[in-house]
C-alpha cells in the first residue's frame, strides 16, 4: 500500500473518531466544565470526559470512557471499557469488531452500563 494511500485510510478513520465526538459533546456552554475529547495514536482509538476538577476548575482531568485497538494481523479492532479499578478490560460478551462504526454504535447503546455509567 502506496503512503498516500495509508494517510487517506488514516484520515478516514479519525475523521469518523472526530464525527462522533462532535456530535456526542455536551452544549457549548458547558464546555469548559464538561467536554468530551479523543486520541488516536498507534491504532489505538481513546475515547474521554474532559472534566474540571472539583476542587480546582482551572485544572482539567480526563476520564477514560472506552478504547478501541487495531490488531493488524486479525484485521480487527478489540474493544475496552475502563473498570473502577483503573484497568482496561474487554467488552463483553463480543470484544471483536470489523470496523470502527461498530464501535460507535456500540458506544452509543451502551447496553451493559459500560462507558457512559
Amino acid at each position: 500500500m502506496s503512503d498516500e494511500k495509508k494517510t487517506s485510510v488514516i484520515d478516514l478513520i479519525e475523521k469518523q473518531i472526530q464525527q462522533f465526538v462532535n456530535e456526542h459533546r455536551p452544549p457549548v456552554e458547558i464546555r469548559d466544565k464538561l467536554d468530551l475529547g479523543y486520541s488516536y495514536i498507534n491504532k489505538i482509538v481513546e475515547i474521554f470526559e474532559i472534566r474540571s476538577r472539583w476542587d480546582n476548575e482551572k485544572i482539567k482531568i480526563k476520564s477514560p470512557v472506552a478504547k478501541i485497538k487495531y490488531v493488524k494481523s486479525r484485521g480487527i479492532w478489540i474493544v475496552y471499557w475502563m473498570r473502577a479499578s483503573g484497568k482496561w478490560e474487554r467488552y463483553e460478551p463480543n470484544p471483536e469488531i470489523n470496523n470502527i462504526s461498530e464501535f460507535f454504535e456500540i458506544l452509543n447503546k451502551d447496553k451493559y452500563g459500560c462507558f457512559w455509567g
